[in-house]
């Protein structure tokens, strides 16, 4: 789609994944003109930065786009990639979006008549481009920049290195053994991925907590959700906008789901180190590894989490008077004995490395008074104190959904009311003179 023969739009979406979508769907119910700007294509992480074997660790149940609920025969189930991709291109049919793909947005800044400028690149095209808006929805997200350490710089070209994000299969790595950094949802998903593959895997803990996939007869998840865990505002969560920082909890929905246990993985030949703390060059040409000490506080704070979640559970089945299977508690299968701190990258036959600590925000391009000192937007509900700017799809925007498909439509329906009040007290924006494209 081209932009309108001016360059003005009412409202720019500034990202064309599930969160963007989301708003297109809420702001076409309340007839509010807008165009959603989306970089690569549309949903395209779900195709491109997701491994072969990834799928949902939520149920399927709890999919829930505007107007598009899960629409498949295994409500408890874990959609897989194909079936994500499948799910949302059905989802992006029935929206119908004003979509304008390659578009990579490059400025957006307040003008001092009100409203926004933007300046961005189209694919293909010379120059950069501007339009002016009166309302902006940031929904790019708050996963841009893949993390990869400076140390990553200090191993021999020899080893392949890749973000969880370029991980794809087992198959694809060099022969040897893996190396991977951090065990939050994608660390250990990937480490499970590359043990099931028959790959010695070398995993460098992070600090991640886990909970149990079942527990009590039903998926965690069902529980929490009749706890109400999912509808708690974050202001009324106990660490209030501290939750945002949280690594998720790590669990998988692969066959049918079950629990990540990385003790049970030592057991079966899985090389558990604590955090990876140095990389240091040798004069024989080998690499030390260096490795914080801890491991078995952080497995068992891990551990306590995941029982800790399992009380709560517990107290809810007993308050409410429910029939269910009798409680239980998780007992390590596993200590780690004496902590190796070193390893040799040489002995290990360590032939790759896979970087799973996560993603930095970049929002670089957004020139406006709303971050606080660590980057980070700040915000109520998405709405900043700038007026005509909003924020969507972030971890904990508003609840523990906000970041995920169970709590997006929810978002997107509040700031799509939230943008037709603030225009029904707006006067008629003049549209500037047209511009190519």
């Amino acid at each position: 789609m081209s932009l309108p023969t001016t360059r003005h739009v009412p409202v720019a979406i500034i990202g064309g994944g599930q969160a963007g979508l989301s708003m297109s769907a809420c702001l076409q119910q309340a007839g509010i003109g807008h165009i959603v700007f989306e970089k690569h294509r549309a949903m395209h992480v779900w195709q491109t930065r997701r491994w072969d074997s990834f799928c949902l660790v939520t149920p399927n149940w709890q999919c829930a786009l505007p107007g598009h609920p899960y629409d498949g025969d295994d409500p408890h189930g874990f959609m897989t990639k194909p079936e994500i991709v499948a799910w949302l291109e059905r989802f992006r049919r029935k929206v119908n979006p004003p979509l304008r793909e390659g578009v990579t947005v490059r400025l957006v800044k307040p003008r001092p008549q009100g409203g926004y400028l933007l300046r961005y690149e189209v694919a293909g095209e010379p120059g950069l481009h501007e339009c002016t808006a009166d309302q902006v929805v940031v929904a790019s997200g708050g996963y841009h920049l893949p993390i990869v350490p400076r140390m990553a710089e200090r191993l021999p070209a020899s080893v392949r290195q890749l973000h969880s994000e370029q991980y794809h299969n087992a198959a694809e790595l060099p022969p040897g053994a893996v190396l991977v950094v951090g065990s939050g949802q994608s660390g250990a998903q990937i480490a499970e991925d590359l043990h099931l593959a028959g790959r010695q895997v070398v995993l460098a803990v992070g600090d991640a907590p886990r909970c149990a996939r079942f527990y009590r007869g039903r998926d965690v998840v069902d529980w929490l959700a009749d706890m109400g865990y999912y509808d708690m505002p974050v202001g009324q969560h106990p660490l209030r906008e501290g939750v945002r920082d949280n690594t998720n909890h790590y669990v998988t929905g692969r066959d049918g789901g079950r629990d990540i246990d990385l003790r049970r993985f030592a057991l079966q030949g899985m090389q558990l180190h604590g955090a990876l703390h140095a990389v240091e060059p040798q004069d024989d040409g080998d690499v030390l590894l260096r490795f914080k000490p801890g491991l078995a506080e952080v497995l068992d704070r891990a551990d306590a989490t995941y029982n800790g979640i399992n009380a709560s559970i517990d107290q809810y089945i007993e308050r409410m008077g429910l029939q269910a299977p009798p409680p239980s508690r998780y007992e390590p299968v596993w200590q780690p004995g004496e902590e190796p701190l070193t390893l040799s990258l040489q002995q290990a036959g360590i032939g790759s490395v896979v970087w799973c600590i996560g993603f930095a925000p970049d929002f670089g391009w957004l020139d406006a008074p709303v971050f606080n000192g660590r980057g980070q937007p700040q915000h109520e509900r998405g709405v900043t104190a700038l007026p005509g700017l909003y924020f969507l799809g972030l971890p904990w925007l508003h609840t523990w959904g906000s970041g995920r498909f169970s709590g997006v439509a929810r978002d997107a329906q509040h700031l799509a009311e939230v943008i037709a009040g603030e225009r029904s007290t707006q006067a008629p924006a003049t549209l500037p003179a047209a511009v190519p494209g």
